[in-house]
């Protein structure tokens, strides 16, 4: 549901996700909520009660707008407001959205949305980040591609995100291709012994090496084993 639904398919229609739509692995619809304005000059907004800056978007027309979407499509699905004030979004949100049938997300602008229509429609609160946009399409479109990418025969191959940043808590490891050598660089021997035990192995320790150095906080949740521990303590140390 927003004001901008071009801003929506231009984000849906291209790339993984475009060719995810065109198979019909996903669908998405982008609904214009000032086609459900009973104002002649199809007005969305309104000044806020208790005076303050800006305007703020109608419950109405969002109302009607919801009320448009096919009533099988509504049950059960997860209403999501776009909102700085919302729970942070991250990898492991992504995969739980990515396990529901539908999702119905709601773009605000101006200074928001009139808050009896979040409680109406029961909507949970979704935020990107600690930042403020002008609108909630671009933040939309993040979730979604998040999300889609998550959903089986979106990637082509499941196993494509298996080993990404973030999928079990570290950053991915380093990522090579031809030639073997650019500007005096090499791909590391290991990449190239074809011993693809070692190969996992100093993947995995790459990982932990680039979270330790990137996103050290990922490591108070990420799960390692012994040895692994005993790894970054030997790398913290020879830091020191």
């Amino acid at each position: 549901m927003t004001l901008f639904p071009e801003m929506i398919e231009g984000i849906v229609s291209h790339s993984i996700l475009g060719r995810a739509v065109r198979e019909g692995i996903i669908e998405v619809n982008a609904i214009n909520i000032r086609d459900f304005s009973k104002d002649k000059h199809k007005h969305v907004d309104d000044y806020p009660y208790g005076g303050g800056a800006g305007m703020v978007m109608k419950a109405d027309p969002i109302y009607d707008c919801y009320s448009s979407i096919d009533e099988n499509a509504r049950k059960n699905a997860r209403v999501i407001y776009l909102s700085p004030q919302g729970r942070t979004f991250d990898q492991q949100y992504a995969k739980e959205l990515s396990k529901e049938e539908n999702l119905i997300f709601l773009c605000g602008h101006y200074e928001g949305v009139d808050e009896r229509i979040l409680e109406e429609l029961n909507a949970e609160e979704l935020s990107i980040g600690d930042f403020v946009l002008t609108g909630g399409e671009l933040a939309v479109g993040v979730v979604i591609d998040s999300v889609s990418r998550l959903i089986s025969g979106v990637l082509g191959k499941d196993e494509s995100f298996e080993n990404e940043s973030f999928s079990e808590g570290l950053l991915e490891y380093p990522q090579y291709t031809r030639p073997e050598e650019f500007m005096g660089r090499r791909v590391p021997d290991i990449l190239l012994s074809g011993h693809h035990a070692n190969i996992e192995k100093w993947r995995r320790e790459q990982s932990i090496i680039r979270t330790y150095e990137k996103r050290p906080d990922l490591l108070e949740s990420a799960e390692l084993d012994k040895k692994e521990k005993k790894f970054l303590e030997a790398y913290k140390d020879s830091k020191d």
